[in-house]
């Protein structure tokens, strides 16, 4: 059953324009809620979590929870929070990144990801706010700073989209300095990730190194161990 929403919940729904939120917002306003799987085979959208982000941009919560597939699977899906939790005022949508923000970060930082400082082809690097954007908003003023961004390859924007979306700080608090000591805004220099007392490395393998990470794998697969914890012990040994 479709629960029952505000007024004012549903004018917001209803002021949304842009294609991408407004096609999540009408499917969950018709069905009650949308599968990741529907925004993959349906609409097209090949990573739903952005489609979501795109809706709790626009001041709209979204709930994650999991549903049975036709298949058995369990599934992501969302559905409308509290209505409560509705947002007006600073989130008004993204400010477009213009083409000269790029082209300055790569002339500071190289053409390469902040998170696991490997080199990319410019096209496959996307500019990312350091503090999220559901946290401290978009200031159009900013746009010419480029120590407001970074550069991030899909997989580890991904995974600091993932990561930042279970943040109590990005869920309740919203406080801008917490942010500025994470992880996933400065990499070089934090004390936390998404509030939790943990500190990580992003290592890839390229190139003529594949061999190297083929013999790690094979020997840590004769010690039945997983490839984490044996670097660990050989850090260990050497530090």
């Amino acid at each position: 059953m479709i629960k029952k929403l505000p007024p004012d919940f549903i004018k917001k729904c209803e002021s949304v324009t842009a294609k991408r939120p407004r096609t999540v917002i009408n499917h969950i306003l018709e069905h009650g809620h949308i599968t990741t799987q529907e925004l993959k085979d349906k609409y097209g959208y090949n990573h739903p979590p952005r489609a979501a982000r795109d809706v709790r941009e626009q001041g709209i919560p979204l709930e994650t929870f999991r549903v049975e597939a036709s298949d058995g699977r369990k599934i992501g899906a969302y559905r409308f929070g509290d209505p409560k939790g509705l947002r007006y005022g600073r989130v008004k949508g993204r400010t477009a990144f213009s083409k000269e923000l790029k082209k300055k970060l790569i002339e500071i930082n190289g053409s390469r990801c902040a998170i696991n400082l490997e080199e990319f082809n410019e096209r496959d690097l996307q500019i990312d706010h350091r503090i999220p954007y559901e946290v401290a908003g978009d200031d159009a003023g900013n746009m010419h700073n480029h120590n407001f961004y970074m550069l991030l390859c899909g997989s580890a924007n991904r995974a600091k989209s993932w990561s930042c979306e279970h943040c109590v700080n990005w869920v309740e608090l919203k406080k801008i300095e917490i942010c500025f000591k994470c992880y996933w805004a400065y990499p070089e220099d934090y004390e936390h990730i998404a509030m939790r007392q943990i500190r990580r490395v992003d290592i890839i393998w390229s190139g003529d190194e594949v061999n190297v990470y083929d013999k790690l794998k094979k020997r840590t697969q004769e010690l039945q161990k997983n490839i984490p914890e044996f670097i660990k012990e050989i850090l260990n040994k050497h530090i």
